[in-house]
C-alpha cells in the first residue's frame, strides 16, 4: 500500500537528525565481471557492516531484464532482450514512472511526477564466493500500492552474507502503465500483448531472466524464492494464481498481501457505470482528451491508440494523482483471462488447474492499518506545549476508539489478506502453507509522541527485518530502537526467511514446531521478541469482526458504518452488497464514501490537512 507518502511525515517528527553510518568501500574487481543474455555488468564487493554474519557480498546494480516498454512497446508484454555483449552502465536513477516521495528514495521535489518508462532493472547480491556454488535464489517484489516503489530502496546484502542466499530485486511498470484497460490498446492486440496486467508480466520476465542467467551469480534456477510486502505481496498472491508463471519459482512469501481483482468492464468503466471507481480509463481518457481540446466522438479507434500511445507518461500518471485528498479508487489487477484467469485471483487461488504446489508462508501486521491513522486528524489532535518551532505533541483523541479501530482493520486485513487466501490454497491442495503475524512493537517512546501505543507493529515496519536495513529517517531511533529486542528479531525473520528459500521448511532455527496451516485450527506463528514468539491459533473471522463492530457501545453510528465499509471494501474483492445488509441494513442509506469525503474536505477547511503534521 502507499507507505512512502505517511513517512514522509513522520520524519518530522524528529527535531534533530541522525547521522547516516559509514559506508564501505566499493573493490571492482574481473571476476566479478558476468555476462547474461541482456548484458555484461561489474560486480561490486562490499566488505560486510555486519559483524555476525563475518561474511562478503558482491552486487550487481542496474541489470535490464527486458527491452525497454517504450514507443509502440507501451502497453506490450515486455520482450526479451538480447544483448549479451553490451557493457552495463549503472544509473543514477532507475524509477519507474510514478509520484515522486523522497523518503521512497524517489526524489522529485516540486516535480510531482517523476521516473521513465525505460525502468525494467534488477539488482543482484550474493556471497562472495558465488563463483564456486549454488545458492537458494531470492526475487524481491517491492511495494507500494503498484503505483510507487523501486528496487533502489532495499539492500539485502545482509540477508545474503547471513543465509548464503542471491538476492534479487526488481523494478516493474507501475500504475496505469502496468495497469490498463482500454479497447483502443487491447482491441488491436493479439496474444499475451492483450493483457492489461503488464506490470506481472514484467515480473514474470524477471523470473525467466533469473531462470536463464541467475547460475553466473553462484544462484540455482531450480530453487527461487518470490517474496514481497504489500501490493509486492499482492503481485506474489498473482503469481501463484497465473497459468503463466507456472514452474519459474519454488517457494513464495507474501508479508501484508491482497487479492482484489477488478473485473475488465470496471477497470474501463465507460461512460462511469460502475460508481465505486472513479478513475478508470475511460474517465481518465475523458480528462486526458478535455485538456488536449478533443472530443472522443471525433477520433477513430487508431487515433485514440495513437494518443495513448504518444501521451507524455508523466502527464498520464499525473491524472491519476492531480488530487491527493479525494477519496477515490483506480482499478489495477484485472482478471483479464490471460494473467489472472477470469473467475479472478482469490477464486483462482482455490482452483487446483491453477495451483504452484509450492511451500507458501503468508502473514500480516498486528497493527497494519496505523500507518495511515497514526497521522490522521480524526483521531489525533495535536498541541505545542513550549513552541510551534518544535513539532506538535500528537495524542489520541479517543484512545478506546482508536485501538478498536485499528484491532478491527488490522485483524481484517488478516483474515481477508491471509487467512481467506491460505485457506483457498489449502482447497487447491497445496499441503505446505505457513501462517504468521508480526506483532513486534518495542518501540521507544517520543515526547512528541508514544510510537509503541500510536504505530506499533504497523504496515511495512516488518521489512527492515528482513533486510537488517534499519532505517525511518530521522526517527528511525524511534522506530527500531537499538536493543536486544530488535537483535532477536532480525534473527528470526532472516533466518526463517533464509532457511524456508533453502528448505521450504520455516523452523529449523526455532525451538518449536511451526504447524502447517489448515483452515479448521487456523494455526500462525507470533512474530516477535523471543519472549512472545511462538505457536498460536486463529480465532477471528470476517463474520466475528462484524459481530464486533454491531455490539460495541463506544462508536457512533457513523462511526461503525465506516468502519464496516472499509472492513468490506479493502484487502479483498469490494463486498458492497454485504456492507449494504450489515446488521439488518444498518447502513444500507449511508454513502460511506461520500461521509469520508466530507470528513476530509471539512480537516482540509480547518487544518489544511487531514494530518496532523
Amino acid at each position: 500500500m502507499k507507505m512512502i507518502l505517511t513517512i514522509t511525515s513522520l520524519l518530522l517528527l524528529s527535531a534533530c537528525g541522525l547521522n547516516s553510518p559509514e559506508q564501505p568501500v566499493p573493490i571492482n574487481l574481473p571476476q566479478f565481471k558476468i555476462q547474461t543474455t541482456t548484458g555484461i555488468s561489474q560486480g561490486r564487493l562490499y566488505a560486510s557492516a555486519d559483524e555476525e554474519a563475518g561474511a562478503e557480498v558482491v552486487s550487481w546494480f542496474d541489470i535490464p531484464y527486458a527491452q525497454a516498454p517504450i514507443g509502440d512497446l507501451r502497453w506490450r508484454a515486455p520482450r526479451e532482450l538480447a544483448a549479451p555483449e553490451q557493457l552495463i552502465v549503472e544509473r543514477e536513477d532507475t524509477a519507474c514512472v510514478q509520484q515522486a516521495s523522497r523518503y521512497g528514495g524517489v526524489e522529485g521535489g516540486a516535480e510531482g511526477v517523476i521516473g521513465s518508462e525505460d525502468c525494467l532493472f534488477l539488482d543482484i547480491r550474493a556471497p562472495k564466493d558465488f563463483a564456486v556454488n549454488k545458492y537458494p535464489v531470492m526475487l524481491w517484489i517491492h511495494g507500494g500500492s503498484n503505483t510507487t516503489g523501486l528496487k533502489d530502496y532495499y539492500d539485502y546484502s545482509k540477508l545474503a552474507a547471513r543465509k548464503d542466499v542471491v538476492v534479487v530485486a526488481i523494478n516493474y511498470r507501475l500504475g496505469a502503465l502496468g495497469w490498463f484497460t482500454h479497447p483502443a490498446i487491447q482491441g488491436q492486440h493479439t496474444g499475451e500483448d492483450q493483457t492489461s496486467n503488464f506490470g506481472h508480466l514484467d515480473i514474470i520476465q524477471s523470473l525467466k531472466w533469473v531462470r536463464d542467467n541467475i547460475a553466473g551469480f553462484g544462484g540455482d534456477a531450480g530453487n527461487v524464492t518470490v517474496f514481497g510486502e504489500s501490493a509486492g505481496a499482492h503481485n506474489v498472491y498473482a503469481l501463484l494464481a497465473s497459468p503463466l508463471a507456472k514452474g519459474l519459482f519454488h517457494r513464495a512469501i507474501a508479508q501484508s498481501g491482497y487479492t482484489a481483482t477488478s473485473s475488465l468492464d470496471s477497470a474501463y468503466n465507460l461512460n462511469g457505470v460502475d460508481t465505486f471507481v472513479t478513475r478508470g480509463a475511460w474517465q481518465i481518457t475523458q480528462k486526458l482528451l478535455a485538456r488536449q481540446g478533443v472530443s472522443e466522438s471525433d477520433l477513430s479507434g487508431d487515433a485514440m491508440r495513437q494518443r495513448l500511445k504518444s501521451v507524455d507518461a508523466r502527464q498520464l500518471i499525473g491524472l491519476y494523482t492531480d488530487k491527493p485528498d479525494t477519496v477515490d479508487y483506480s482499478p489495477l489487477t484485472t482478471a483479464d483471462g490471460i494473467v489472472i484467469p477470469k473467475v479472478g485471483m482469490a477464486a483462482a487461488l482455490a482452483d487446483p488447474q491453477y495451483a504452484k504446489n509450492v511451500p507458501v508462508i503468508s502473514g500480516a501486521n498486528k497493527d497494519e492499518v496505523t500507518l495511515w491513522f497514526a497521522l490522521h486528524r480524526y483521531f489525533m489532535q495535536t498541541s505545542y506545549p513550549f513552541t510551534k518551532l518544535l513539532p506538535p505533541k500528537v495524542t489520541i483523541k479517543d484512545p478506546q476508539l482508536y485501538n478498536f479501530w485499528v484491532r478491527t482493520r488490522s485483524q481484517a486485513w488478516k483474515a481477508r489478506g491471509v487467512d481467506e487466501p491460505l485457506s483457498a490454497m489449502e482447497q487447491a491442495g497445496y499441503d505446505q502453507l505457513y501462517n504468521y503475524r508480526f506483532d513486534w512493537d518495542d518501540q521507544k517512546k517520543s515526547f512528541f509522541i508514544d510510537f509503541p501505543s500510536i504505530f506499533g507493529a504497523a504496515h511495512g515496519t516488518d521489512i527492515s527485518f528482513v533486510t537488517g536495513d534499519f532505517k525511518y529517517g530521522p526517527v528511525t531511533s524511534y522506530i527500531y530502537p537499538e536493543s536486544e529486542a530488535r537483535d532477536q528479531m532480525e534473527r528470526t525473520f532472516i533466518n526463517v526467511w533464509g532457511d524456508f528459500a533453502l528448505s521450504g521448511i520455516p523452523d529449523q532455527s526455532l525451538d518449536f514446531e511451526w504447524q502447517r496451516y489448515n483452515s479448521k485450527t487456523k494455526p500462525y506463528v507470533r512474530l516477535d521478541r523471543d519472549e512472545f514468539l511462538g505457536l498460536q491459533f486463529e480465532t477471528e473471522t470476517l463474520d466475528t469482526l462484524l459481530a464486533g463492530i454491531a455490539a460495541d457501545t463506544n462508536a457512533s453510528h457513523l462511526e461503525k458504518c465506516l468502519l464496516v465499509w472499509e472492513t468490506l471494501i479493502n484487502i479483498g474483492n469490494a463486498d458492497i452488497a454485504r456492507y449494504q445488509s450489515w446488521n439488518n441494513g444498518q447502513c444500507e442509506q449511508l454513502n460511506a464514501r461520500g461521509e469520508q469525503e466530507r470528513i476530509a474536505l471539512d480537516l482540509i477547511k480547518e487544518f489544511g490537512t487531514s494530518s496532523v503534521l
